[in-house]
């Protein structure tokens, strides 16, 4: 049985920005060896094919193991690093953050800073300062300090941030649970399909350069061709100030989250209801949640072909695209049961069912 705790600090802590996954791909890898065949398509996105009692239907499980971060875009000759995103971020929660920087000499942290807020007037004083106007500062004084320390432009830049265990001893802080969690869900459903006769053949695939725009789901689809497909992703906790039930009414510890809709993708409808059914089912908590300003896996995944009946499987996480977020132990191991029921009923007769097909292909 997988632990919890272990998994997500080894895979939250793991540096992987978005077209940089060497590190944690590392981890998952020596993760999902244990369950099944493994093989990597040419942009690094990770595939476990575990053997049901069937070759078809192919039921894919994907979660991305991006992380958002930066890249090195220049060195000022007063030795400050000018950055460039990778992936999307909030500018109003970068100021003050510690970062590493790696680099072929080894990792160097510095800090995110800006002009300071003495030295502004009061009208700049209530502007959000962008992006464009942060630097980077590992303590040099020249550029030639900087090089020295073996930082040079497209070096990336992770977040510094470690796993702690909160103080309800069941809420977990950490970086990148978006999406690790949802890598960790594809390694813990995996895991407990060890000991499940599954009607299918399961494919666990760890996803690369999500959050800049889906691109280890468009060629790993193409890898796997499924026939039905579950993306598994942290969603957004509604339950902090300023927000509207309206907006949003997830809460932690109420249960996984089932996407009824996001920005590029309409989930396939009988397959939703099916998750909702057999939650019902087996007791399991669960929410239903509306993404209007994202995307996940799903929407270059459901176009694959003819098109994938695909659904989104989330775990509430609170302060999302930051440095830190909060998730909760209770959604995952909610969300892992759940997975586990759902694919038990993925036979050949179900998933042709799920579109106005007749058959598999």
């Amino acid at each position: 049985m997988i632990n919890t705790e272990k998994i997500l600090k080894e895979l939250t802590e793991a540096h992987g920005v978005a077209g940089y996954e060497t590190p944690v791909r590392e981890i998952v890898r020596s993760y999902l060896q244990k369950y099944g065949e493994l093989s990597q398509d040419k942009l690094g996105s990770v595939i476990c094919r575990k053997q049901g009692t069937q070759e078809t239907p192919r039921v894919m499980l994907a979660g991305h193991m991006d992380e958002i971060g930066f890249m090195v875009k220049f060195i000022t000759e007063e030795g400050y690093i000018k950055f460039l995103p990778l992936g999307g971020w909030f500018d109003q929660v970068l100021l003050g953050q510690r970062v590493v920087i790696k680099t072929k000499k080894g990792d160097v942290v510095g800090l995110i800073g800006a002009k300071p807020p003495h030295l502004l007037s009061p009208e700049e004083r209530k502007k959000v300062v962008e992006k464009s106007d942060m630097y980077i500062d590992i303590g040099a004084t020249s550029k030639a300090e900087v090089e020295e320390a073996g930082v040079k432009p497209g070096d990336v830049i992770v977040p510094r941030a470690d796993f702690v265990v909160l103080a309800n001893q069941k809420s977990y802080l950490s970086k990148a649970f978006d999406d690790r969690v949802g890598v960790a869900l594809v390694v813990a459903a995996l895991d407990k399909l060890q000991n499940t006769a599954h009607p299918n053949t399961v494919y666990g695939v760890a996803t690369v350069q999500e959050e800049v725009g889906l691109r280890g789901a468009t060629t790993s689809v193409r890898a796997v061709d499924p026939h039905v497909a579950i993306v598994l992703e942290s969603d957004i906790a509604g339950d902090v100030p300023g927000i509207k039930p309206e907006e949003s009414a997830v809460k932690l510890g109420k249960g996984p989250t089932i996407l009824l809709y996001e920005a590029r993708m309409i989930p396939n409808q009988k397959l939703r209801d099916l998750i909702l059914i057999t939650a019902q089912e087996k007791s399991i908590p669960i929410q239903v949640s509306s993404v209007e300003g994202g995307s996940t896996d799903g929407a270059a995944i459901h176009l694959h072909h003819l098109g994938v009946p695909t659904a989104v499987i989330g775990v509430a996480a609170r302060h999302i695209h930051s440095h830190s977020s909060i998730i909760h132990k209770e959604d995952f191991e909610h969300a892992v049961d759940l997975l586990e029921a759902v694919i038990e009923k993925l036979d050949q007769q179900t998933v042709a069912g799920l579109t106005d097909n007749t058959q598999l292909e």
